[in-house]
């Protein structure tokens, strides 16, 4: 119970402060565990603490692999190919150099835990890229390296393993080929059991009720098949899989994806703690070592940022993107759990330095998840990598309100970006400078075709009812249901339908996209109001109410509020007020400063 809390907790405590979820993770399991002693997960869970992890591990990084579509790299595969071969090449030799020159471990266990170490992973890249809002092409790099690599560092340790079991002369040439065999076997299990999946889910053989359950069994399945066979094969079967379906284009797979996610997030939150608390204060002590530091700067500042420089010449990234990708590397749970294994069976075998392995990797992974925790954000802002500081605004349909509202938002400095399937219904939006997208929303296509990062805020304001909630509730996964608005139905009674909208309705039950429209064509105007202490929002509603609509409006921070049927907004003074105002109003405030421009002039001039 404390573990899946303070995991959970964590994540919570990290989304309102803005901080890596990961960092304030460990730090809860190391208070729990070994600094106060309330539990010893690794004691109470017994003989099932190792197999539960590593179930666990398979899970998520089959969640992760779901992402992986070709179509997202297709205009930069290359960079992305060096760097998971010929980068994790070079990290890997580097990695194992220093940890037998700086750290000083025999070349047996310095080359293993050098393979090892060249793992990222998805327990921590992605809720890292989560947080940071990186452009799409730093952030895909980095997703695909920490996915694709996870499997193949657990295989270059276990390589690395087997090549020093074959040279001491404890392995014959057969073992050691059956490696090969056992890695080809395991890819080769993975992507036919993806597609089995992906076969059936197609042809209609699964219930929609099932899908997601049987995907899930199938994980296991096939993660401990392939581990039963030669241990540590089984991610990169698990992450065959995972990405075999995601290039079969499978109607439901965001259904399963967003399943698989909201799982992900409780295992993650879960293990670190465990992970964390299990350990011994004589492994904490061990971190600081000076060898064990000196190693993980040298692999901070050197091995990594050397791999991916190198790897990444003749490439079209750009300096910034290479500065960035070189730093951002934080290990994690594949690789707390996997060095555990090894030093163990590097032990067994003779090699007493082994001992070293578990304080090792514990501050190098503690190390990168703090460092890179807290400058992604950062970095990714002064490289120019990171979306806007200034969140946008995503309007989908072109109608003419939509084109008037975007241009207010934009008048205020406001991130706007208009999205309509026609061409020619976007030309207002065009001529009055909005940045457009000719396309579906919901497509697939747009999500390779737009960068939706910058933009927290979605209005749906299309002339379909059913359409606008339907879009809503697409998106509720990654925008969230309180940054989701949608104008108000305009058939039959709202309060019967109010039940089936999926975001907040916007401005009011009364207003829906026809009204607004036919505002429009009355002439209504946008129209912003500054409040004070001595012209209040009740100053502004008594004088202006019986022809306006208040639209939203920004606090004196920059913040944008859009008014809506459920929160009432309480405006103050300082704030903005903008609001669709008849042309009779509009005609009267402009009489009024007329008179009141008259009337200082004929003062002056008697003065």
């Amino acid at each position: 119970m404390l573990i899946i809390f303070l995991g959970v907790l964590s994540q919570w405590i990290a989304w309102r402060l803005q901080l890596p979820a990961i960092v304030l993770m460990s730090i809860a399991g190391l208070l729990v565990g070994p600094i106060f002693e309330i539990i010893h997960p690794a004691e109470s869970f017994g003989e099932l603490f190792n197999p539960f992890i590593s179930l666990a591990v398979a899970i998520i990084l089959f969640e992760g692999s779901l992402n992986l579509n070709f179509k997202e790299i297709r205009t930069f595969s290359k960079p992305i190919l060096r760097i998971v071969t010929l980068g994790a090449f070079i990290a890997w030799i580097a990695g194992s150099l220093a940890a037998h020159y700086i750290a000083g471990l025999s070349w047996a266990v310095a080359f293993v835990i050098g393979g090892l170490f060249i793992v990222t992973g998805p327990t921590v890249i992605l809720p890292l890229l989560r947080q940071a809002k990186l452009k799409s092409r730093p952030a895909a790099i980095l997703k695909w390296e920490g996915i694709v690599v996870d499997p193949f560092g657990a295989l270059l340790a276990l390589f690395a393993f087997q090549f020093v079991l074959f040279a001491n002369g404890d392995e014959t040439a057969a073992a050691f080929g059956l490696f090969f065999l056992a890695s080809l076997f395991a890819a080769g299990l993975g992507a036919g059991a993806g597609g089995l999946m992906g076969l059936m889910f197609e042809k209609g053989q699964v219930p929609e009720f099932l899908k997601a359950p049987m995907v899930f069994g199938m994980v296991l399945l096939t993660f401990v098949v392939s581990d039963l066979i030669m241990h540590e094969t089984g991610l990169l079967a698990v992450t065959a899989m995972g990405m075999m379906m995601a290039n079969m284009n499978i109607a439901s797979i965001n259904d399963m994806r967003h399943f698989k996610e909201n799982i992900s997030v409780l295992l993650i939150s879960s293990i670190f703690v465990m992970l964390t608390a299990s350990l011994s204060l004589e492994v904490l002590i061990g971190i600081f070592n000076w060898q064990i530091v000196s190693f993980v700067l040298a692999t901070l500042f050197v091995v990594r940022p050397l791999s991916i420089w190198l790897s990444t010449i003749g490439t079209d990234l750009t300096i910034q993107e290479k500065t960035l990708v070189g730093w951002i590397a934080p290990r994690g749970i594949v690789a707390l759990t996997v060095s555990g294994y090894f030093a163990g069976v590097l032990l067994e075998a003779g090699f007493a330095d082994a001992e070293l392995l578990t304080a090792l990797t514990f501050a190098l992974v503690f190390s990168t998840v703090i460092a890179h925790g807290f400058t992604i954000s950062w970095l990714g802002k002064k490289l120019g990598l990171a979306t806007a500081e200034d969140p946008g605004v995503i309007i989908v349909g072109a109608s003419r309100f939509a084109t008037k509202l975007g241009e207010a938002l934009a008048d205020l400095n406001k991130n706007v970006l208009i999205v309509d399937p026609s061409w020619g219904r976007l030309q207002g939006a065009r001529q009055a400078g909005l940045k457009t997208y000719a396309g579906e929303i919901l497509s697939e296509h747009t999500d390779y075709e737009v960068e939706l990062t910058p933009y927290e805020t979605m209005i749906v304001a299309t002339e379909t009812d059913s359409y606008n909630s339907l879009v809503v509730n697409n998106f509720v996964p990654e925008l969230g249901r309180t940054n989701l608005y949608q104008t108000a139905i305009h058939i039959g009674d709202p309060s019967d339908f109010h039940v089936s909208l999926s975001g907040r309705t916007l401005f009011a039950e009364q207003w829906n996209i026809h009204e607004l429209e036919a505002k429009t064509e009355e002439g209504y105007t946008m129209r912003k109001t500054q409040l004070t202490d001595q012209f209040s929002f009740e100053d502004f509603k008594g004088k202006w109410s019986d022809e306006m609509i208040p639209l939203f409006i920004q606090r004196s921070q920059g913040k944008i509020e859009f008014f809506e049927g459920s929160n009432k907004l309480e405006p103050k003074a300082g704030d903005v007020v903008v609001s669709f105002t008849s042309p009779a109003r509009q005609s009267e405030r402009t009489q009024e400063r007329l008179e009141n421009k008259r009337v200082k002039i004929a003062t002056q001039s008697k003065e």
